[in-house]
């Protein structure tokens, strides 16, 4: 198969969770076990970083990645969903994993998935493993999927833990409290692995420190000790919270030695380092069209607060989501003075454009509708003068179709 038909059958056959939702998600571990064991654990041959939490994660993996390969170091990183093209999830120093390896990774392994009915997800995770161990990285930042506990990725006894932020996402699979939430990310605690918490909320704090306390594992609230002095070039205030989490989870490796400098330096890097693409990412200028791929309330908040403090004559907003998130909620963050373009995301998941501007309206948020999430950034930028600001967002994959 060439890359593509090998992308279209791993898209087309298996369940993504990204595209089918609930259908797609297995909660247990068995099927990830038995694939490492039969390519004998690659999980075991490098060193790693867990990296768990609802809004965060993403970004902290990637300023991980920077710092370490400021370093010196062979690092590589496995992140999800991706926007533009799948390699984008398994990278090392920040070169995706190349075209060659997925397609004979993937035909050599056909019959074994097919066999096993391995999700989509299971599948990459297994390759990513596999990829890491062959080119002996020096260490991989591992992001968790879904969860902590029961995601694919928790098979690894990493060098950290690091958990960003716990969030109401996802309620239907990890549960309808911040607290049920806080114990599915807790999965990621090893025994005697020392576990960062980046934001100290009251809700969470005493199931982190229990579990963390069973486990015999030393535990650290970064915002207890906040980093002072450190800049990121991933814009956007909320950053500031993540800065803690990573500074604080390269304080507790061990076996590898980063200065102050490197870190720095890092930190200022991340999107030259490893190409993250979609955080506060600022599309053009005149009028200012900028991206966001946060998608949940609390991710949402910390964005359109940053919206907020921008100068602008008129906001535009591109707004789509999918359909297992509280869009409801969602809609009474956004501002009700701004103009808004509903847009459907173009996988089966999508929110019907209809439906969105149907819930918007009861929000008092006063918009139309639009065939494709082009259609209605073209009819923004047409509309906006230069000293207007155009926010495109809701959904990671409403991002993914402007990067």
């Amino acid at each position: 198969m060439t890359y593509k038909e090998t992308l279209d059958w791993m898209f087309g056959q298996l369940p993504m969770y990204q595209q089918k939702g609930a259908a797609a998600f297995n909660a247990k571990l068995d099927n990830i076990i038995h694939f490492c064991n039969m390519l004998d654990n690659p999980e075991k041959k490098f060193k790693s970083i867990h990296v768990a939490g609802t809004n965060g994660k993403g970004s902290s993996s990637h300023m991980l990645a920077s710092i370490l390969q400021e370093a010196g170091y062979k690092v590589g990183l496995y992140t999800s969903p991706h926007l533009k093209d799948f390699r984008e999830r398994i990278k090392i120093n920040g070169k995706p994993v190349s075209k060659k390896f997925v397609v004979e990774f993937i035909a050599q392994h056909q019959s074994y998935f097919e066999y096993h009915k391995l999700s989509f997800f299971e599948m990459t995770v297994g390759m990513a493993f596999d990829y890491f161990a062959k080119e002996e990285v020096d260490i991989a930042v591992i992001e968790v999927g879904l969860g902590g506990r029961l995601d694919s990725t928790n098979i690894i006894t990493p060098e950290v833990s690091l958990i960003t932020n716990i969030g109401m996402d996802h309620m239907q699979f990890l549960g309808d409290t911040l607290e049920k939430i806080a114990l599915e990310k807790a999965g990621i605690i090893k025994r005697k692995v020392p576990v960062v918490i980046s934001e100290t909320q009251p809700e969470t704090k005493m199931i982190f420190n229990l579990i963390a306390h069973q486990l015999k594992s030393n535990i650290v609230f970064a915002d207890n000790e906040p980093t002072k002095g450190y800049k990121t070039d991933l814009l956007g205030d909320y950053q500031q919270k993540n800065i803690n989490g990573v500074v604080a989870t390269i304080h507790q490796l061990t076996d590898f030695d980063v200065s102050e400098e490197e870190i720095s330096r890092g930190l200022k890097n991340v999107v030259q380092n490893t190409g993250l693409l979609g955080r506060w990412q600022v599309l053009q200028q005149n009028p200012l069209v900028v991206c966001d791929t946060a998608h949940n309330q609390e991710g949402l908040q910390l964005v359109l607060k940053q919206v907020q403090k921008q100068s602008y004559n008129k906001l535009h907003v591109v707004l789509g989501f999918v359909n297992d998130k509280d869009v409801k909620s969602v809609l009474t963050l956004f501002p009700k003075d701004a103009e808004y373009y509903f847009v459907r995301p173009a996988i089966p998941r999508g929110m019907d454009a209809v439906a969105l501007q149907e819930l918007a309206k009861e929000a008092g948020l006063k918009g139309k509708k639009y065939k494709s999430v082009q259609h209605g950034l073209q009819k923004a930028l047409k509309k906006a003068d230069d000293n207007d600001m155009i926010y495109v967002g809701g959904s990671t994959f409403v991002v993914a179709e402007v990067v």
